[in-house]
């Protein structure tokens, strides 16, 4: 019985998506992503590592780069731990690609399309709504046809969970924000219409697809096409007994040779472990930094419920004192002897004639 690499360790993932002889799981993906809106036919893979211009120019690594056989150049990335601006790194690697277009001597500053494909194993806290897919984009808008679709709800799953304690209205909040647009296809076809945020006159000249792979939540048998399969296979496929869909869409044959643990050169076995025992380190560190922020947070919690306690303890004795007082003033101003007053107030003889003085 086989067993299969997990897609999500970096040599894997490469090898799957980053190889001229794997380019039919590529375009199959990509052509899933972008279903309704263009057909890929062939891809030609492009160099990762990004020209520095200047030496203290920061340096950009893709995990997967290739150009369409109409010229668009489409970045896919597996991105295994959250940092706090996620989109913003991913936004500034397209912005990179968009650069790197330009050409030397005469040029109109004609720009190709770039679409970025970020796979998220991670659910965001912030910057994207908490749903599966978010498509951002930005461009001048070339077709006719577009229309203005309601905005994406611009919050994380925590702050959404958030506004929904506090009674915020979020959809209204979102109104106020950036509206985006929709591709609207041919009326005989029939679109997915993924809510895209970005500027109002469009997303043509590049595009980001976040995908938060623990929000895919079909089950096999609800995995119609082929978009829906390869999420589902990726999310799962260190785990299955076999790969399945392998009838209706004969491209996972291909996955289940190439992806299949023994059939590995001893090398390619090597380059697989070391990459997994990265991803294992590193999921181990994230934990564990989780684990004691959470430690943290009961420890000043326990802190503030004692300290709370405390005060409230200080400030009921400290009010039934002041309370006492004024009532042997009162019995004073009434000519009661002291012990009846102490009897009354449990105050002692010393704090009864501090108040005759």
């Amino acid at each position: 019985m086989p067993e299969f690499i997990n897609p999500r360790v970096d040599w894997a993932f490469k090898r799957i998506f980053g190889s001229d002889d794997t380019k039919e799981c590529l375009i199959t993906f990509l052509n899933g992503v972008f279903e309704d809106e263009f057909v890929i036919k062939d891809v030609k893979h492009l160099k990762t590592e990004q020209t520095r211009h200047q030496k203290r120019e920061r340096g950009v690594i893709f995990d997967v780069a290739c150009e369409t056989d109409d010229g668009r150049h489409i970045i896919v990335e597996m991105q295994k731990k959250e940092q706090r601006y996620f989109v913003d790194r991913a936004l500034y690697y397209s912005a990179k690609a968009i650069v790197e277009q330009a050409q030397p001597g005469e040029w109109d500053f004609h720009l190709t399309p770039v679409h970025t494909v970020c796979f998220m194993d991670f659910i965001a806290e912030t910057g994207i709504p908490c749903q599966f897919r978010t498509d951002i984009g930005f461009g001048l808008l070339e077709e006719e046809g577009s229309i203005l679709d309601k905005p994406t709800e611009q919050q994380g799953c925590k702050q959404k969970e958030q506004d929904e304690q506090m009674g915020c209205d979020s959809k209204g909040q979102a109104e106020q924000l950036v509206p985006h647009k929709r591709r609207q296809t041919s009326k005989t076809k029939k679109s997915k219409a993924w809510q895209l945020s970005g500027l109002r006159y469009g997303f043509e000249k590049m595009r980001v697809v976040f995908l938060q792979l623990p929000l895919f939540e079909k089950k096999e048998p609800e995995c119609m096409d082929i978009f829906d399969c390869w999420i589902y296979v990726l999310n799962n496929m260190e785990h299955l007994k076999e790969i399945p869909f392998l009838d209706k869409y004969p491209v996972f044959r291909k996955l289940a040779a190439i992806g299949d643990l023994q059939k590995l050169t001893p090398e390619e076995r090597d380059y697989y472990e070391e990459d997994v025992k990265i991803m294992r380190d590193l999921y181990a560190t994230d934990k564990w930094e989780k684990e004691k922020r959470r430690m943290e947070r009961e420890a000043a919690r326990k802190e503030l419920e004692e300290a709370t306690k405390k005060a409230l303890t200080e400030g009921r004795a400290k009010g039934k004192a002041e309370g006492m007082l004024e009532v042997a003033k009162n019995l004073l101003s009434m000519d009661i002897p002291i012990l009846q007053i102490i009897q009354a107030t449990g105050l002692t003889q010393e704090q009864i004639k501090g108040l005759q003085n």
